[in-house]
């Protein structure tokens, strides 16, 4: 198949942008002449989002994949983390079988961590015989990220064990280090870790680009940083890349990361740097096989109006334009259920907290953080047990085991000022287990048991009524659409918020409460966890 593409090219290796014809025979690049004669179009990379999981989008790679390349996506490098907590070695398979299915080019990682803690239930476990077998996987290429950082730093045998398998593959390690620094932090990226995404400001950052390491510069649904750490760009263009971390579907609908070009373009950040932390820099560190507009090169690039709006008229990869003006040429497919969830069915009165003292600790909920803080605080008693009590924002968080039978685990939150009502949610990062905000017990244990029984979900309870989205893919994506996903997860974030809820993403936010590596309090299915010193605390002070 032979075709040809003459507009004004974008050579971000020459620095140089000139009008050019691009022929391309059997998916490949075989040749570019410069043309005298101005072009109105340009032809650029394609955009690689360097740091993603793609269930966060509640949908399958295949569905993912229809949505992305429309914003000029050729390329994700996927960390299949949270299908894995649940369903292990199966989840990652199906990862990578739903991925086989689309053009985009989709490099897996093998998780590292699954566990993520000790300290919560997961579905599964990969151990060192696991990774080495994904590790030997087509479809994987490098470790996943390595959020044991205390593990890394103490030399556990295990950790040590995992990186030790990725190095011997001369494969990258991404890291997970949020606020570390100084010596720990040196002893981290000595042990071979080469990126991380979770940096909190400018000056960690920098310090973490001095010992050698790549900084993802994220803009998620919840956890954004593109504002504290674009300036980074400026200095140290070769040791950024571009990523999306989490993103919702309704979120994934607006853009990807073609909003962080337009929006580094805008503010007045050199194009070819910009451009070289949106694709050339994943590709080179990760050896995606995505070409850069050089003979010889896979014929993977985008189409665009100017280099200001940024308009995607065509997105090409392996030659074939699978997006052009406004029309997916991916067809959707309906794929196998994978599930992990045992029958349930909690009971209210398995919620109460009897009250034993005059002071309790309270998690603190932020607008677009994934960090959280402790509060403490006098609780509210009626009947000698703690309840919420939605005049204080204080409301109850419960945590439910969905893999084996336990007692709920019961605590209190603020900063999501839900006034009546409860919501759930079986996206629990990293486990998965369902995680639930409410305002009474009685619907909380409604609204937990709704989602147990469609064995995965999001869903709100309004008092009277519970509505919500069936996430039957391992309890984290739908076999729907993007489209469907993305309208039932914008109402019932609507309806959240017209329960009084002040937060821009309740739901996302909601699903990092039990993410126990990021700071300072969360809560998992064994109960109350401070995150500063990785250990248990009670509810009570």
């Amino acid at each position: 198949m032979n075709s040809e593409y003459c507009a004004n090219i974008i050579d971000l290796e020459g620095r140089t942008i000139y009008p050019g014809c691009i022929k391309i025979r059997d998916g490949m690049i075989v040749s570019i002449e410069k043309l005298d004669k101005k072009a109105t179009r340009y032809v650029l990379p394609g955009f690689v989002d360097a740091h993603v999981h793609i269930e966060s989008s509640m949908v399958t790679p295949l569905e993912f994949s229809r949505t992305a390349i429309c914003h000029g996506t050729i390329g994700v490098v996927s960390d299949p983390h949270e299908i894995a907590n649940v369903l292990g070695m199966e989840g990652v398979e199906f990862m990578i079988g739903s991925a086989s299915k689309t053009p985009l080019k989709i490099l897996f990682g093998a998780p590292s961590c699954v566990p993520a803690t000790p300290f919560e239930s997961s579905g599964a476990v990969l151990d060192e015989k696991s990774i080495t077998k994904l590790l030997n996987t087509p479809g994987i290429g490098f470790l996943s990220e390595m959020m044991n950082f205390p593990g890394v730093i103490s030399e556990d045998a295990g950790v040590i064990k995992k990186m030790q398998l990725a190095k011997q593959r001369n494969i990258p390690i991404d890291g997970h280090a949020p606020g570390l620094t100084g010596e720990p932090l040196k002893k981290y990226v000595s042990a071979g870790i080469s990126t991380d995404h979770e940096c909190y400001g400018y000056k960690e950052a920098e310090e973490k680009i001095g010992f050698g390491m790549k900084i993802l510069i994220r803009e998620g649904s919840a956890a954004k940083n593109f504002d504290t750490l674009i300036p980074l760009l400026k200095q140290h263009p070769d040791s950024i890349m571009f990523c999306t971390d989490d993103l919702h579907p309704d979120d994934l609908m607006k853009g990807h990361i073609n909003l962080m070009v337009k929006r580094a373009i805008a503010s007045g950040y050199d194009l070819f740097d910009v451009l070289k932390a949106a694709s050339y820099n994943p590709v080179k560190h990760y050896g995606l096989d995505i070409g850069m507009l050089k003979v010889g090169d896979p014929a993977d690039f985008i189409v665009a109006d100017d280099l200001s709006n940024l308009n995607i008229i065509a997105t090409v990869i392996n030659g074939k334009e699978y997006y052009k003006d406004g029309q997916v040429k991916i067809e959707g497919q309906k794929e196998e259920k994978a599930n992990n969830f045992r029958e349930l069915h909690v009971l209210a009165t398995e919620l109460k907290v009897a009250s034993e003292t005059n002071r309790i600790r309270v998690i603190e909920a932020l607008e677009g953080e994934l960090i959280t803080r402790e509060k403490i605080t006098s609780p509210t008693v009626e009947n000698k047990n703690v309840v919420a009590d939605t005049d204080r924002d204080i409301l109850k968080i419960v945590v439910v085991d969905r893999y084996r039978d336990s007692t709920p685990s019961v605590g209190f939150i603020t900063g999501f000022n839900l006034q009546k009502g409860a919501i759930a949610s079986s996206i629990a990062h990293d486990s998965h287990n369902i995680i639930c905000i409410g305002s009474s017990d009685r619907e909380i244990a409604s609204v937990i048991n709704w989602i147990a029984k469609n064995k995965g979900g999001i869903a709100i309870h309004n008092g009277k009524n519970i509505e919500g989205l069936q996430l039957e893919i391992a309890g984290i994506m739908t076999r729907s659409s993007v489209e469907y996903a993305a309208r039932m997860y914008k109402r019932l974030s609507d309806l959240a918020i017209w329960q009084g809820c002040n937060l821009k993403a309740p739901f996302m936010t909601l699903s990092f409460m039990a993410l126990l590596v990021i700071p300072e309090l969360k809560i998992s299915d064994k109960g109350l966890f401070n995150g500063n010193t990785f250990s248990y605390t009670s509810v009570h002070v």
